[in-house]
């Protein structure tokens, strides 16, 4: 389906789902940051995830062992607990630099960014995962380094839960755009809920394989080259 939307200046987009397969973020990155949560939690880069875990737990002074168990459980749940994703992001920018991981991005999606860029639209990411991430995730993509694209980035920790209004108020403030001037790409339709309460323009973007389907609520795309902006 062809969508067609008007008076947007910036175009914020979602990871997950979205721009990429859930797959490769199930099946390589998860159980790549889950062999490495051990050995990360001595990294400088690292200095205060014990904490924040111990607030998330509700315990005092946790053992090593404790925030080890929590933080790998977390992966195991998919929870979007600032803490994991602080350090995932940390492991997963190693991961990277040094050429163990290659990013998936779907086909369509980079040339729909270089265009949306070269016609003077800012872009944004805002993912769960942490701003270390998203860069290290965009910074290394099969079709090379698409940083030097986006404006900004956005996670749970500048900007706060993915489902929750306040979050959008947060980003459309940062940004200085009223809302009806931002477009917000995600797969999840209870994100694009929160986001359409700031005044966003959303569409949901539902890709064959991917694992939320289209809810019928919002404008819907199955590809970034579906989109025409103006």
């Amino acid at each position: 389906m062809s969508i067609h939307v008007t008076g947007v200046s910036c175009v914020i987009i979602d990871i997950e789902g979205t721009t990429s397969a859930t797959s490769f973020v199930y099946d390589r990155l998860f159980p790549y940051s889950r062999a490495r949560i051990a050995d990360y939690l001595d990294d400088p880069r690292a200095a205060g995830i014990t904490g924040l875990v111990a607030t998330e737990l509700g315990v005092a002074d946790p053992t090593r062992d404790e925030v080890v168990a929590a933080l790998q459980g977390w992966i195991d749940a998919d929870a979007k607990v600032t803490p994991l994703k602080t350090l995932q992001g940390i492991i997963w920018e190693d991961g990277f630099a040094c050429g163990d991981l290659v990013s998936h991005l779907f086909p369509d999606v980079a040339p729909a960014l270089v265009e949306w860029h070269r016609a003077g639209l800012a872009l944004y990411v805002y993912s769960s995962g942490s701003v270390v991430a998203q860069r290290a995730w965009f910074g290394h993509t099969d079709a090379g380094d698409l940083n030097d694209l986006f404006t900004g980035n956005f996670d749970t920790a500048n900007a706060g839960p993915k489902r929750e209004a306040p979050s959008y108020a947060r980003i459309t403030e940062e940004i200085r755009q009223p809302g009806e001037r931002l477009l917000f790409l995600s797969d999840v339709a209870a994100e694009l809920d929160a986001a359409i309460t700031c005044g966003w323009k959303v569409v949901e973007i539902s890709r064959p394989g991917e694992p939320h389907p289209a809810s019928g609520r919002h404008p819907g795309a199955s590809t970034f080259a579906d989109i025409t902006i103006d």
